[in-house]
């Protein structure tokens, strides 16, 4: 069955998950660039990150005039029916290159990502 993702006008993951996902791929991009990515403002990107950093789930490293970001990936989600789940599981699952086998549900091939915890 196939997805016409031309129909469809809505995400499943928030702009949050959307900047870890740019952040675990991408340590050290800039801002403008993320929200280039996402189709957000580079302030919007901003915020998220303020959010993330005040939250614990990324840290921020200067470094020269760009900033190095590292997650946190051992702490939980912060959502109700996943709490039993951690940042880097997620990103795990959502940076794997190869789809989860039908029969075990197991991934393939998954990318690294800045912190595995």
């Amino acid at each position: 069955m196939s997805v016409n993702t031309k129909t469809v006008d809505w995400s499943f993951l928030t702009n949050h998950a959307r900047v870890l996902i740019g952040i675990a791929r991408e340590p050290e991009i800039r801002l403008r660039d993320l929200g280039d990515q996402l189709g957000i403002t580079e302030r919007a990107a901003h915020r998220i990150v303020v959010a993330l950093v005040d939250a614990g789930y990324i840290t921020r490293q200067r470094n020269g005039r760009r900033n190095r970001y590292t997650i946190n990936a051992h702490l939980p989600l912060p959502d109700p029916i996943a709490r039993d789940q951690n940042i880097g599981e997620l990103l795990k699952i959502l940076n794997a290159t190869t789809p989860a086998s039908p029969a075990t549900g197991s991934l393939a091939g998954a990318r690294p990502i800045a912190d595995a915890g």
